[in-house]
């Protein structure tokens, strides 16, 4: 079954529903965004986790020094790039380290290939002008599949809900799905029903990419 992050994390109650879900991972945000927490908001929420839950920063072209500090305090398991950073920082901070792409076009494309080896898994996001990410829109989902021919797990992001999780999933077959304001009611605050939905249509898919009724 195709492994499920939520991301945009800002409180107990909404973490511990995920947990209680059965995701495989726990999304945090440090860089600018309606759902940006401090470390010590973060901190506090993962000492209160059950063991065998990932827990994933989301940093935009922050110093490296800054981000392990963070990670270090926290205790993050693993790291989510999400600005223009380079290569080499990427694996710096290997092998805890995932790599955000925000894909618009077609030439977008060939700059993975200097990643690839540098960064544990690709995230596929949709291109926005105001945002790095977290903007709820969908994109291409061709140039997800184009990406995969690299052979690095890929995640999907990018204006994921209940309603269209199925495509995404039957279409890209990803290594796992990234979803945070598909399942809000408001941006930093989950709602238990779109938590609970998409995760019931998720565990309804089959590995061979088809839903039962």
């Amino acid at each position: 079954m195709v492994r499920v992050k939520f991301c945009g994390i800002t409180n107990p109650q909404d973490a511990l529903l995920a947990v209680e879900l059965g995701v495989d991972a726990l999304g945090f945000v440090f860089a600018p965004s309606p759902r940006k927490v401090n470390p010590e908001t973060a901190r506090r929420i993962i000492q209160g986790l059950p063991p065998f839950v990932q827990t994933v920063g989301v940093f935009v072209d922050e110093s490296p020094a800054r981000v392990e500090e963070v990670a270090r305090f926290c205790g993050l398991d693993m790291v989510q790039l999400h600005g223009d950073e380079p290569p080499d920082l990427c694996m710096r901070l290997m092998p805890r380290t995932i790599k955000t792409f925000r894909l618009k076009e077609e030439h977008d494309l060939p700059s993975l290939e200097s990643y690839r080896g540098r960064a544990k898994a690709f995230l596929f996001d949709a291109y926005g002008e105001d945002r790095e990410g977290g903007t709820g829109r969908t994109f291409d989902w061709g140039l997800a599949l184009r990406g995969k021919e690299l052979g690095v797990p890929v995640i999907l992001a990018g204006g994921l809900n209940p309603g269209n999780i199925r495509e995404a999933v039957t279409l890209v077959r990803p290594y796992a799905v990234d979803v945070s304001s598909g399942i809000e009611e408001n941006p930093g605050k989950k709602s238990p029903v779109l938590m609970n939905e998409l995760i019931q249509r998720i565990r309804r898919i089959h590995v061979g990419n088809t839903e039962q009724e």
